[in-house]
């Protein structure tokens, strides 16, 4: 997962380990986000931020992202990342294949980060990329997972995919 967030027309990157879809209705997307980083600072002041979803084709711009600050290099230049920003000043990644706009709903403290919950007032993505039913399409797609230290493994076409109608099926004796 990668999130990439705006202050106006100012943008700044930040791969995040911990996040979550939360809500359905309304729609809620919900990351954790330390209180050090400058992303922090950024999402505070704009309210906005954008939820980016790369393949594992960019995990080396994932992890670059993570080992930097933004207060200290600009990672639009340092790792040519194509991006456009949207009309409504929302910016994404070209490479994404999905993307959700959010405005900040609540910051909520937890530990060492707080938790931004936004209210997703967009989505985009990329057709090819999912089935009709609206799960990812293996075939044309190689999902990230980050393992930890500096570690990712990539959810391709050999993952096992179960429907579970009937769960109690699955019960051991």
């Amino acid at each position: 997962m990668w999130g990439f967030f705006t202050k106006g027309r100012s943008t700044l990157w930040l791969p995040a380990g911990t996040h979550a879809y939360l809500s359905m209705s309304p729609p809620m997307y919900g990351v954790a986000i330390g209180r050090e980083r400058r992303t922090y600072e950024m999402v505070k002041q704009s309210t906005q931020f954008t939820i980016n979803f790369l393949p594992f084709e960019e995990v080396g711009f994932i992890q670059y992202s993570g080992t930097v600050s933004g207060r200290d290099v600009d990672k639009n230049q340092m790792y040519a990342q194509p991006w456009r920003m949207e009309r409504n000043g929302f910016p994404l990644l070209e490479r994404a294949y999905l993307a959700y706009e959010c405005q900040v709903h609540q910051i909520v403290p937890t530990g060492d980060h707080d938790w931004v919950i936004g209210d997703i007032e967009g989505c985009h993505y990329k057709e090819e990329k999912f089935l009709e039913n609206g799960l990812p399409n293996f075939e044309n797609l190689n999902i990230p997972l980050y393992l930890g230290r500096s570690s990712y493994t990539g959810l391709d076409k050999e993952v096992e995919i179960r429907e579970v109608n009937a769960p109690l099926s699955f019960k051991k004796s």
